[in-house]
């Protein structure tokens, strides 16, 4: 499966982060020695499911590199624009592609072996979206302290991941899906907003599952989406903050 690696991320000056990027990429942040980017295309590079890779957000001359074909696409200016002309790019490359994997460049400790899980669960069955998502407890038994946002459901508390599958055509023909895809994905007020009211209590008083959530999703946004509960803390342990990225640094500098 062709690959998007979305590294669009210049934090501005009221951003946590502005300290360590001084107005560049957060992907380039050296973690452990290394870009951040590049532990991710490293990742990519093991991974037994990927084919071609698109970064988008960077130039050709960052000095980032991957096993795998690779290409750039520049910066676009926001998440749903790079995401949709990280797409079209994928597609220009390979016209026969029905599905592309979406990665952010800010989960350097993710591996070969989790991106081989997600693409092969998705794989399992025919939707236009997948998304990923950790338990509380998965996240914190590897990484406690990290301080990560969670939705509480009936039976789970779930934090979003930052890899998913989506179907080429959804970016193009339903872009309005993605802005407000994009817009959520930080926030969990968001997230209940585009389930609907009525979803949303069911979330405060715990009487919705995730099965349940993925079919008001359905309904609400038109496409067929599947939640993949991933085993693995890494796809949901992005850097947004600066203690994340020194419990990251210490992690891979092991």
């Amino acid at each position: 499966m062709d690959v998007l690696v979305a590294a669009g991320g210049f934090p501005k000056p009221d951003d946590p982060m502005y300290e360590y990027t001084q107005g560049g990429p957060k992907a380039l942040v050296d973690v452990a020695g290394k870009p951040m980017v590049q532990w991710v295309l490293d990742a990519i590079g093991a991974a037994k499911t990927t084919e071609k890779v698109v970064v988008v957000g960077l130039e050709a001359d960052s000095g980032v590199t991957c096993s795998k074909p690779l290409s750039f696409v520049p910066n676009q200016g926001g998440l749903v624009t790079n995401i949709i002309a990280g797409a079209e790019r994928v597609v220009e490359l390979n016209p026969e592609a029905n599905y592309v994997l979406s990665i952010s460049a800010d989960i350097p400790t993710i591996s070969g072996e989790m991106i081989d899980w997600v693409v092969n669960t998705a794989m399992e069955t025919e939707h236009d979206i997948y998304l990923t998502v950790v338990s509380r407890e998965t996240m914190e038994k590897r990484f406690p302290g990290s301080a990560r946002t969670f939705t509480k459901i009936k039976g789970i508390e779930l934090s979003s991941g930052d890899i998913g599958i989506f179907a080429t055509w959804t970016a193009v023909e339903k872009e309005g899906i993605w802005t407000r895809l994009g817009e959520a994905r930080k926030n969990p007020l968001k997230q209940a907003a585009m389930f609907g009211f009525d979803t949303l209590l069911m979330i405060l008083f715990r009487l919705v599952d995730l099965d349940g959530l993925t079919r008001q999703l359905s309904k609400r946004l038109g496409l067929n989406p599947r939640a993949l509960l991933c085993p693995y803390a890494e796809v949901a342990m992005d850097v947004d903050k600066p203690h994340q990225l020194e419990i990251i640094r210490a992690d891979l500098a092991k």
